[in-house]
């Protein structure tokens, strides 16, 4: 019996813990829910801004747009600006920059947009040949740049199609600051570049994260798989649990290489559901070679002959979850897994796909404020949230304020009166109350600020899972830390439609 109510529990622990991210918050720009910064004028679209998720880009790059036309004082500052100075400054070519373009230019802007390389250089590398699941699949962004292909080549082809009239200047912008009453593009080797209004779209562009261990700096290791027929029969070390992660090893094996997946974590928490869904789907098909040694399920011996196309000789998958790269040699590497264990493998190329760190220093240099770091008035602000968060606990509890306010008859104790004349048994005369009370009070405020939260969440974040997982989360709190206890149960406890116990006297109380 204990058994089958404690089962559900582990299983809702196990998916809320192990299933999903979780962990510390990466350091990226802050930025509203709309792209705007503390910088007036400044937008941020692309991955740094929401999901990174390609739909979500051009989303967001085209909600920017339509933003700015409808932002106070806009128009205005359009037809007074003066000569030499552009309606709309776009910093970064890509899907969320192109989508910003052709939004820009339907509504008549006068913009400049800047790329350092190529457009679409984050698609452009792409290993050859992937897949491209263009998630959410219900999921139409707004604006006039579509993703519909499933492959890199086509996707490529297909986004090139749709801004080949959109101008582009060659330029790397080191930072976007207001200066002058406008905002001003600083061009490497070039004048600055003056707007009323800049979005960037440089996505996750800095360095290529670390794994800080020994030999990291040898010739063997990668960032990026272009085309892994390259790597046919050796033996490959891929290092992440994301997609980027998931979809190498699995191109790799495919084309013939003897792949390891080493993650830190003990499951893939960060991947698509149609990588994972595409590993599993490998592990049910008889006629495959590669094999996949892996907790997704059980141990599972597969392959992947659907993939590998005449010719071509399978390779193998062994995941080594919850390992952690500690040592890179020409000839091998050092994996330490969970149980502190190390082990020694024989290897000829590593791929460390744990992705980029974000270009926080273009963002300080351009005054933007990053979420995370510490200032003066930040360690101010937190010390006098501390001590409010104190006091009014101390008012919840019954300590000293709350015994002051009792005294006086202040609020919530002077609300009382409006019990007069009330039935004391209907909603109202419930809800009145409990709302004497300071806790009923404390519980009000904390829902509504879960609720408040949450619903900035999922507008933010507007995937089916952050949805799910954002309106269950407030409806376990919600319901019995206030509803419950507040309104609901002294409701029916009011007209007798709670249990209550009698005891039976035989001549009165027994010591």
């Amino acid at each position: 019996m204990l058994r089958s109510l404690t089962a559900p529990l582990k299983r809702y622990a196990r998916w809320l813990h192990t299933r999903w991210p979780a962990g510390t918050i990466e350091r990226l720009p802050e930025t509203r829910a709309d792209g705007s910064t503390a910088v007036p004028g400044l937008y941020i679209a692309g991955d740094l801004a929401g999901v990174p998720l390609l739909k979500f880009a051009a989303d967001t790059g085209a909600r920017a747009v339509r933003t700015i036309l409808a932002s106070p004082g806009f128009a205005r500052e359009r037809r007074g600006k003066p000569a030499g100075v552009h309606d709309l400054i776009i910093v970064g070519g890509g899907v969320s920059g192109m989508a910003a373009a052709l939004e820009a230019r339907k509504a008549g802007l006068d913009l400049v947009l800047f790329e350092a390389k190529r457009p679409f250089q984050t698609v452009a590398d792409f290993p050859k040949a992937k897949p491209i699941y263009t998630y959410p699949r219900g999921m139409t962004p707004a604006g006039d740049l579509q993703v519909t292909a499933d492959v890199k080549e086509a996707l490529y082809e297909e986004l090139l199609a749709q801004t080949r009239d959109v101008p582009i200047r060659e330029g790397h912008v080191e930072r976007v600051r207001r200066a002058g009453g406008f905002l001003e593009a600083a061009v490497s080797g070039a004048a600055p570049v003056r707007g009323l209004r800049a979005i960037v779209a440089i996505g996750r562009s800095g360095s290529f994260r670390k794994l800080n261990v020994p030999g990291e700096d040898l010739d063997k290791v990668y960032n990026r798989l272009h085309d892994p027929m390259d790597f046919r029969g050796r033996k490959v070390l891929v290092v992440g649990g994301g997609d980027s992660a998931l979809e190498t090893a699995m191109a790799l094996a495919q084309c013939g290489a003897e792949v390891t997946l080493s993650y830190r974590g003990g499951e893939f928490s960060k991947a698509k559901p149609e990588n994972l869904e595409g590993l599993r789907r490998l592990a049910a098909d008889p006629s495959a070679d590669v094999a996949i040694e892996a907790p997704i399920s059980d141990r599972v011996t597969t392959a992947a002959g659907e993939f590998l196309g005449p010719g071509r000789t399978p390779g193998r998958i062994r995941l080594e979850t919850g390992s952690t790269v500690r040592a890179i040699r020409p000839d091998a590497v050092e994996l330490e897994r969970a149980d502190g264990s190390r082990h020694h493998l024989q290897n000829d190329v590593v791929f460390s796909m744990i992705g980029r760190e974000a270009p926080l220093e273009f963002f300080r240099r351009s005054g933007v404020k990053i979420a995370g770091e510490w200032t003066a008035a930040r360690v101010a602000g937190l010390a006098a949230f501390m001590l409010f968060c104190l006091a009014l606990y101390d008012w919840k509890s019954g300590g000293l304020l709350d015994d002051l306010s009792r005294r006086a008859g202040a609020f919530p104790y002077s609300l009382g009166r409006w019990l007069a004349g009330r039935d004391p048994k209907s909603l109202a005369g419930i809800v009145l109350t409990s709302a004497q009370g300071p806790s009923f009070w404390y519980t009000l405020a904390y829902s509504i600020v879960v609720i408040a939260f949450g619903v900035r969440r999922i507008r933010r974040r507007r995937t089916p899972y952050v949805r799910v997982q954002t309106m269950t989360l407030a409806a376990i709190l919600v319901l019995p830390l206030f509803l419950l206890p507040e309104i609901l149960l002294p409701w029916l406890d009011a007209h007798g439609r709670l249990p209550t116990a009698t005891v039976a006297n035989s001549g009165g109380p027994t010591a």
